[in-house]
């Protein structure tokens, strides 16, 4: 399943790297999203930078169908190679579940900011059930980029 989303921050787009570069950024995002664990790396690489979240999430108020594959806690891996400041591959991976996703992240001066867009193929591989899984899996993935952009705009105007 494709899933694309736009987001707006009223900084320029060398602001907003900087904040998705930061550690501190991401676990002030896992603490919004409510994770139950999360680790945290960032790292240089040549004119990019690799970001990787590691995190644990509840699975409460997702659909039975989901939490019967999931149970309690969902573990996600999102890596992002950032190129160059202004573009991304990421992946997202869930060890253990038939779930995953890969697509791309990037950050482009927009009027008064920055515009951020994510772009993924989302794939459950569960005989039946998988588009349904999938369009859940989009929600969640939805509700988590509201809760990053929430954070995002404090954090850029200060509230750190």
């Amino acid at each position: 399943m494709r899933f694309s989303r736009e987001l707006f921050y009223a900084a320029p787009p060398e602001d907003v790297f900087a904040m998705l570069a930061d550690p501190a950024y991401r676990e002030a995002v896992g603490a919004a999203q409510g994770v139950v664990s999360l680790e945290v790396s960032s790292t240089p690489t040549g004119s990019g930078r690799t970001v990787v979240v590691d995190s644990v999430q509840r699975t409460a108020g997702l659909p039975a169908i989901a939490t019967k594959i999931t149970g309690e806690t969902s573990r996600a891996i999102v890596r992002e190679e950032w190129t160059d400041p202004r573009s991304a591959t990421v992946r997202v991976e869930s060890p253990g579940k038939p779930a995953r996703a890969a697509g791309t992240i990037s950050l482009a001066a927009d009027d008064a900011g920055s515009r951020y867009t994510v772009a993924l193929d989302l794939e459950v591989k569960v005989p039946l059930l998988g588009t349904k899984l999938e369009k859940i899996m989009a929600d969640t993935v939805s509700a988590g980029l509201d809760a990053e952009h929430a954070v995002g705009v404090a954090w850029l105007e200060g509230d750190r």
